[in-house]
């Protein structure tokens, strides 16, 4: 299994809107990242789902994972982000 489909494999969580919030990071801001960057979303991906699902929602977070996590909100769901992600009042 190449790297690539490792990450793809990584990305596949218990939640469909992970799955479809990570493959859309993948597919549409992974080729932009430093190596630095890379290192971290790989780090992210060691996270529980509800923990991660909470913080690309708007809770907060580590601070550590604080660029990563506006780079994919940005990416994977730049129309809804600001209507739907963390705005359920």
């Amino acid at each position: 299994m190449n790297t690539d489909n490792r990450l793809r494999w990584r990305c596949r969580r218990g939640l469909l809107e992970l799955d479809l919030v990570l493959q859309g990071f993948l597919d549409g801001g992974w080729g932009r990242l430093a190596r630095e960057e890379r290192i971290l979303f790989g780090r992210l991906l060691t996270e529980a789902d509800a923990d991660l699902w909470q913080w690309i929602q708007g809770a907060p977070a580590p601070i550590e994972y604080e660029g990563i996590l506006m780079l994919l909100r940005h990416v994977a769901c730049p129309t809804s982000n600001q209507e739907t992600i963390g705005n359920h009042d």
